[in-house]
């Protein structure tokens, strides 16, 4: 795959751009299982976390939690700043951002009031021509309404893909006429399913001989 072949770019954020230090994850949790009176082990939180098993909702609901409750008790113990002191940008992505001339921006279900502090504690806040955070509103990946949206705000056309670690991220790529790119970091053997999309990745890599940006299938 060619990154370059493409008009435009969407990137989703949290665990393809970016991702959390699994302390960080496991404290938050905790305090979640405490409120809730309803502790997780440390496999339910990863892979609750990082959407292995697909679907939250429907995982939580599979495991009798309350799946409003869970949401409101998570986003009222989450603090935007040390939420982003324990974010960190992966290399590859790095590299791949730095590497691109074509437009870029983002489609997240990570709320607005964490985004913008983690893009600001990377020195990213600036770097994106969009940063659309899902809502209840706008709509949640993968209905096609936040990436329209996002399209629509970059005023871009063109052939354009959308970069993403989960189905949902495939999904609302081709929801919208664009080409979907499942990044993998995780493993098909961990998440115990293969994701369906037009490109499998393993990692964003730059090359610095070629000058851009290529893409390193999965095995």
């Amino acid at each position: 795959m060619d990154p370059t072949g493409y008009d435009f770019w969407l990137c989703d954020l949290d665990g393809t751009l970016v991702d959390v230090e699994p302390d960080y994850v496991r404290r938050l949790l905790d305090r979640v299982g405490e409120r809730l009176d309803r502790p997780f082990t440390d496999h339910e939180v990863e892979t609750l976390w990082h959407g292995l098993a697909g679907q939250r909702n429907a995982l939580l609901r599979s495991w009798d939690v309350d799946v409003e409750r869970f949401w409101e008790t998570l986003h009222d113990l989450e603090d935007p700043t040390a939420r982003a002191a324990a974010t960190y940008l992966h290399d590859d992505a790095r590299a791949f951002l730095d590497a691109l001339d074509s437009p870029v921006g983002i489609v997240t279900h990570c709320q607005r009031y964490l985004t913008e502090p983690v893009l600001a504690h990377l020195d990213l806040d600036d770097r994106f021509d969009t940063v659309v955070c899902c809502t209840g509103e706008i709509g949640w990946k993968p209905d096609p309404a936040p990436v329209e949206l996002a399209i629509d705000e970059m005023g871009v056309s063109g052939r354009g893909a959308l970069v993403g670690d989960g189905a949902h991220d495939v999904g609302a790529a081709w929801n919208a006429g664009l080409d979907g790119v499942h990044l993998e970091r995780h493993g098909h053997t961990r998440r115990g399913r293969c994701v369906r999309a037009d490109h499998h990745l393993g990692d964003l890599h730059f090359s610095p001989r070629s000058g851009s940006p290529t893409a390193n299938p999965t095995r």
